[in-house]
């Protein structure tokens, strides 16, 4: 508030205070101190004073801001009466644990679609199978020679379950082993290194497993996308931390700034005199380091 503005407030409080004391000395008293005392209280309560709330500002806590922030980003902003602020935290809040949850139901989805078509149950001939690997294995690898790989060839059963992996593992030559079906790693292997190619069925190459096949290629495409909603879903839960964090820092810093800050108040005191009222304007100036 500058010196003009509080000088005119100054001017129109004394017109006021001028005026209900002109009225005041309108009163025609009896002498009677009982009844006087009656009549000036009536009137008195009857003028327009201009009053203003004389309460110094609490200062802030910086420690329950930042506690309050950190159990729920904004919460800090609001206490400090930043409600702006307290809007931004609360809407990217709710953006981000949104997008987490979303991409990760999507990431979950896009699994289960490619590891059923890995499988692919409704095909005699499946995408991929264990069975025409170890098959392959025992053709080029050992020339047509099962080496001791244990496969029970019943076709009632599914491919993963004619073969056991433990002796498979021990025979096979690539730079990693088949993990046992179902499991994270099957499903990330056999359409990540070359070694699995010959177990797709639509796979040519003979001897040469750089020669990927197109189911191949299509299954990794489907696992990537499963990986690029898990990575954004990540993304999410960590602007969810930061969020928190930031929110953290900037409601124990604006806790701090509000105490540091000047506060001003003005009031008008009422001051009992033995016949007359008297209002009092102040300006109350406090600094807390």
């Amino acid at each position: 508030m500058n010196l003009k503005i509080f000088l005119i407030l100054i001017y129109g409080l004394n017109i006021s205070l001028s005026a209900q004391e002109t009225e005041l000395q309108n009163l025609k008293f009896t002498g009677s101190l009982y009844a006087d005392s009656k009549l000036l209280l009536k009137e008195y309560e009857q003028l327009p004073l201009f009053k203003m709330n004389d309460e110094v500002v609490s200062p802030k806590s910086p420690l329950l801001a930042g506690v309050m922030s950190a159990v729920v980003p904004g919460a800090g902003q609001f206490y400090n009466g930043d409600y702006w602020k307290t809007a931004i935290f609360v809407v990217l809040e709710g953006a981000l644990i949104t997008t987490a949850v979303v991409y990760n139901k999507k990431g979950d989805d896009q699994n289960a679609s490619f590891e059923a078509y890995a499988d692919d149950y409704t095909n005699p001939d499946h995408n991929w199978s264990a069975l025409r690997y170890a098959d392959w294995l025992i053709e080029y690898e050992y020339n047509g020679q099962n080496p001791g790989i244990n496969i029970n060839r019943d076709p009632n059963l599914p491919p993963w379950e004619q073969v056991d992996f433990n002796s498979l593992n021990q025979y096979e030559v690539g730079s990693h082993h088949l993990p046992p079906h179902g499991e994270q790693q099957y499903y990330e292997l056999i359409g990540k290194y070359h070694q699995f190619s010959p177990g797709w069925n639509d796979f040519t190459g003979g001897i040469n497993i750089d020669l990927l096949s197109p189911n191949m290629i299509y299954y990794s495409k489907e696992r990537g996308k499963a990986n690029d909603y898990y990575n954004i879903g990540d993304k999410a839960v960590l602007g969810v931390i930061i969020n928190h964090a930031a929110s953290v820092v900037e409601a124990i810093l604006a806790a701090n700034s509000f105490n540091k800050d000047l506060s001003l108040k003005f009031r008008v005191d009422d001051l009992h005199l033995t016949n007359r009222h008297e209002l009092i304007p102040n300006l109350i100036v406090k600094y807390n380091f």
